[in-house]
């Protein structure tokens, strides 16, 4: 969730939405954010993210995907962000996680564009869950802290992490979302979901610059700063484009075709 996109500079989301073959497996990777696992190894990733506005924009410098499938419990997703420095700082659950550099999941089951999730984790593996009845230009409120019971995370970093005297390779991301947490987003739709369902998810990466200060990461402006809603200093690149600086538009989400 991004509280300085409230409300979008320009609304020029066009783009037809990306789509993803989800593949049932019938053993599930275990969560701890190694990719590592036989679940993982024919499973396809998705492109690599752009701009949040699309691809005629600039490319991001480092390489993020995600892939995905599902088993008889969860929908599990795996991302993979190239950084050659790895840091966060926040470590309360709930906290505001963008406000570092995130992976963010966005998931709306039945695909009305109301009443969906929001999912964001740092390099610390700090998670923050919300719910979003609506969007936010549409009057939408978050109700925060909407965490899911048997929700599982994990977050390996490919480096040291916090640590600015070398380069890191990056970080991956594991994250398992039970069927039986989503039943209020769902609608009337079954879970675990039917071969030929689609749903609608995207992903999103927060990026801030940085500077190093006696030995330490500092971003860039420096945590506190109070930004206005018509500055974005952080980049944002995302799985599907948005069309605009703003993940809350939940008709841009990409498709996800579950397949068994």
């Amino acid at each position: 969730m991004k509280w300085l996109q409230f409300l979008p500079l320009i609304s020029i989301a066009t783009a037809e939405p990306l789509a993803y073959d989800c593949r049932f497996s019938e053993k599930p990777p275990v969560i701890d954010g190694d990719l590592s696992d036989a679940a993982w190894e024919k499973t396809a990733w998705t492109c690599d993210f752009c701009d949040i506005r699309g691809k005629d924009h600039p490319k991001p410098p480092f390489r993020t995907r995600v892939k995905m499938l599902w088993t008889a419990e969860a929908l599990v997703v795996a991302a993979e962000l190239a950084e050659p420095h790895v840091w966060g700082t926040l470590r309360e659950k709930n906290a505001v996680i963008y406000q570092d550099n995130d992976f963010e999941i966005f998931l709306d089951p039945d695909g009305d564009g109301l009443n969906y999730y929001e999912f964001e984790v740092n390099a610390l593996g700090t998670i923050w869950e919300l719910t979003l009845d609506k969007p936010y230009n549409k009057g939408g409120t978050a109700e925060l802290g909407t965490n899911l019971p048997g929700l599982k995370s994990a977050v390996k970093v490919r480096g040291t992490l916090n640590d600015p005297s070398d380069e890191d390779l990056g970080w991956t991301v594991e994250v398992a979302i039970p069927w039986k947490d989503l039943a209020r987003y769902r609608g009337k739709l079954t879970a675990p979901p039917q071969p030929g369902d689609t749903w609608r998810i995207n992903f999103s990466r927060v990026q801030w610059k940085h500077a190093i200060k006696d030995g330490t990461y500092v971003r860039i402006p420096a945590h506190g700063t109070k930004i206005p809603w018509t500055e974005h200093p952080e980049d944002n690149w995302v799985w599907s484009p948005q069309g605009e600086i703003n993940m809350h538009v939940p008709e841009q989400w990409g498709k996800l075709r579950f397949v068994k």
